[in-house]
């Protein structure tokens, strides 16, 4: 699988080249701002760019606008951005085209190898990465709607569904079988009248969708 980074620290650049490189990715490019990855991602056409939402010169958001031209420019590039803070709106515009391959998480997961090897993957095969801390804001709004005929253990289920984790993937967290695991979904979709799909992205734009337009609790 063919990986390009954008990073401009160079200790961390290459940190993740290495732990990659040692996870079986084939890094073939390692760059410090956003219009050398639109160079490589032009001219490399990897799988999947791991992309830190703030460059130079400004060091605001040219990660996160490079990552959205290069998905114009080249639309079956996937992307996962990195970031210090949770910036909610960075997250829902990068899911805001409606397609997969896209994914959102905060550098200090990275610290957790398995799990962050799993979210590059995950992305790079159309799927979503979005992070827990992300999908914690938005449970925290609008808990005495809908949500609340949710039982906890549905919430467990609902939260790490709207992270883009797949059916054997929650089944894994929350050491389930995958048939409880499908129940628990089914029984969430009809609580919060959400259409079911096959396609795990499409139902996390579903989750994301409701819980981003349930008013404050």
């Amino acid at each position: 699988m063919r990986v390009v980074i954008a990073e401009d620290l160079a200790l961390l650049r290459d940190g993740l080249t290495r732990l990659l490189r040692d996870n079986g990715f084939d890094v073939v490019a390692a760059v410090d701002d956003g219009n050398a990855l639109l160079r490589v991602i032009a001219t490399e056409k990897p799988d999947v760019a791991i992309v830190d939402i703030r460059l130079p010169p400004t060091f605001r958001d040219e990660g996160v606008r490079a990552a959205l031209e290069a998905r114009r420019r080249v639309p079956d590039t996937a992307i996962l951005v990195v970031s210090q803070y949770v910036e909610q709106t960075y997250a829902t515009e990068l899911l805001a085209d409606g397609h997969g391959g896209v994914g959102y998480l905060l550098k200090d997961r990275i610290m957790d190898v398995a799990d962050f090897v799993d979210a590059v993957r995950r992305v790079a095969a159309g799927g979503t990465a979005l992070d827990p801390e992300v999908v914690a804001q938005l449970f925290s709004r609008g808990r005495d709607g809908p949500l609340g005929r949710l039982t906890p253990r549905e919430l467990e289920v609902l939260g790490l569904m709207a992270e883009g984790r797949s059916n054997a993937g929650i089944a894994r967290a929350l050491v389930l079988t995958v048939g409880a695991v499908e129940k628990h979904i089914a029984s969430i979709l009809g609580k919060l009248d959400l259409p079911p799909s096959e396609s795990d992205h499409r139902r996390v734009l579903a989750v994301l969708a409701y819980l981003q337009d349930q008013p404050p609790s």
